[in-house]
């Protein structure tokens, strides 16, 4: 009996996994035709990026300070405490701020595109806008993807920064570190690519949590017990492709002894 219900929670995820790869094909198409409702989108930039500042960075300073405090006394002990910066760099820079900015935009922002474009579902709102000859992707998911996709680097950018001051501070304070070679160790560490990795990371992650929370609203049945499930099930699998895309990006763009996707940058 468990076999059976878990097979077909398995197929019923698979389907809607599929509804999302196609939400996003249309997406692309719709943009390509310039369809782009922009208040709706600068409402959306409103809410994916300034209220989910202060949580982002928060985050990031903290993880600055226990990455420090976990590589700094391992480091100093080797006699390579000037390098310490520099690999708090390159973590948070290629994987930390981008990975875990985009699991906090999951959480907060994809949960909330499910459930709100969910409940529209779920109490017809959708068909009326059918009836009214509104295109729900051009009116809801657009809007929400352009949003992720734009604001989603920004927030990534400004974690690394505070990620950064987060571990200068353990640094300097508890490990008896120089600031300036603290610094010129995270300045001759970082290369350009490194921080282009970063947006190009953090976009495809805003673009894909917008999807998936979308795909998962505009898919929901049962009333305000599909709303929940689809919430919950938005999230998770937002976090799921998260980590799959990222260990696709990080092999196109660093495998190998070289540059990865662009050696000379």
């Amino acid at each position: 009996m468990s076999e059976t219900i878990s097979k077909s929670s398995l197929g019923a995820w698979s389907q809607r996994l599929l509804a999302a790869i196609f939400l996003g094909g249309q997406v692309m198409i719709h943009l390509l035709k310039g369809k782009i409702h922009r208040r709706n989108t600068l409402e959306q930039m409103a809410a994916v990026g300034p209220d989910s500042l202060f949580i982002a960075l928060l985050t990031a300073v903290f993880v600055g300070a226990v990455f420090t405090i976990q590589v700094a006394r391992e480091f100093i002990n080797f006699g390579a405490g000037n390098v310490v910066g520099g690999v708090l760099a390159i973590a948070l820079t290629r994987e930390l701020s981008p990975v875990l900015t985009a699991v906090i935009l999951a959480g907060r922002v994809g949960s909330a595109f499910a459930a709100e474009i969910g409940t529209m579902q779920v109490t017809e709102q959708i068909d009326a806008l059918l009836m009214l000859k509104t295109d729900p992707i051009d009116y809801l998911v657009i809007p929400r993807v352009l949003a992720c996709g734009l604001m989603l680097p920004i927030l990534t950018l400004l974690s690394l920064v505070t990620g950064m001051l987060g571990g200068l501070i353990i640094a300097t304070n508890i490990y008896n570190l120089s600031e300036t070679s603290f610094i010129d160790s995270a300045r001759n560490f970082l290369g350009g690519w490194d921080i282009v990795s970063a947006m190009i990371k953090a976009c495809c992650f805003g673009i894909l949590i917008a999807v998936i929370g979308c795909s998962w609203g505009l898919t929901t049945k049962g009333g305000a017990k599909g709303v929940g499930q689809s919430t919950t099930t938005a999230v998770v699998t937002a976090l799921l492709i998260i980590f799959v895309s990222n260990f696709f990006l990080s092999w196109l763009m660093f495998q190998g002894t070289g540059g990865g996707f662009m050696p000379g940058f």
